[in-house]
């Protein structure tokens, strides 16, 4: 400016007063909105869910996947977190707890929609699907699922967890490697694993008074040819699933046995198998996401006994 004619230094000078004065009310006008996001948080610096998704991704290895299940199921990767909770299926209840915790974001293994890709046409114009899509937009809240990349973390995060949950991992060396136990009875063994894991009642094939001590653990729903593969394989004395195809590995275990096999078999159900998993993710992101609350929520067996 200083070798301008004075004509238009002085007009120049208006302008830039003019220029400066409007950036200091623009800044000044946001001020509100970060003072209302650090308000809501918590946080000194607010977490939108994309920058927690990409946290989580850093450690997981070969993340990003091409093909994956692990994508959003409502609300939208720009949204500031005020909270988290883990779970293993948002169910109704788990949102309606979220609401409470006044947490907007659920980090879930399972579905959301009752069928693995999460599609809401899966069936025509499904009434339950609609209702839980309008309360998790009533109430602004994000779900991301959380499977893939769990299951790729190193070790497998749900296997780690349960081991943990157990207080098996001083025995834990991988996912595919069952463990050994100092020897106790199928029925102790299926008694320590119903107050561990908090289960009502459990279905098993095999003698309740025989030892055991190799255990294969397989949480949720592996697959009937992965079960029986394992068997093949590693030959354990029990093996511990979360789910099953009954005409499949329960059969293959039963007529085993009457062929002279030994190996028994326990049935835990899908969620509780799975949900120590998830309750370890607290403790594994939390020192990641200082000043954010992040919470499990269980969403328990839906089955109960009669």
């Amino acid at each position: 400016m200083k070798n301008e004619p004075a004509t238009i230094r002085p007009l120049m000078e208006r302008r830039y007063f003019i220029s400066n004065t409007l950036k200091a009310l623009g800044a000044f006008a946001i001020l509100p909105y970060l003072s209302t996001a650090g308000a809501l948080t918590g946080i000194a610096k607010p977490y939108t869910v994309d920058d927690i998704m990409q946290l989580i991704l850093k450690e997981i290895p070969g993340a990003p996947f091409k093909q994956t299940v692990d994508t959003l199921k409502s609300g939208n990767k720009d949204m500031v977190v005020t909270g988290i909770v883990t779970t293993m299926f948002s169910t109704i209840q788990v949102i309606e707890k979220a609401v409470q915790l006044k947490a907007n974001f659920i980090i879930a293994h399972e579905p959301t929609f009752y069928n693995h890709a999460d599609d809401v046409n899966y069936v025509a114009q499904n009434s339950e699907v609609k209702k839980k899509q309008a309360l998790l937009l009533k109430h602004g809240i994000t779900v991301w699922r959380f499977h893939d990349y769990w299951h790729a973390c190193k070790p497998d995060g749900i296997q780690y967890g349960f081991m943990k949950k157990m207080d098996w991992l001083p025995y834990f060396k991988s996912r595919e490697e069952p463990v050994t136990l100092p020897v106790i009875t199928l029925e102790k063994l299926a008694k320590q694993l119903k107050q561990k894991l908090g289960i009502e009642k459990l279905r098993i094939i095999g003698d309740p008074a025989r030892n055991c001590s190799r255990v294969a653990v397989m949480p949720g729903a592996w697959g009937g040819q992965n079960q029986m593969l394992l068997l093949e394989t590693q030959k354990p004395d029990v093996l511990v699933v979360g789910e099953l195809q009954e005409w499949e590995t329960a059969e293959y275990i039963r007529d085993g046995r009457l062929m002279g096999g030994k190996t028994s078999l326990i049935v835990l159900g899908h969620a509780v198998s799975e949900e120590p998993g998830m309750e370890y993710l607290v403790e594994w992101l939390q020192p990641k996401l200082p000043g954010l609350t992040v919470t499990h929520v269980a969403s328990g067996n839906p089955f109960t006994w009669i």
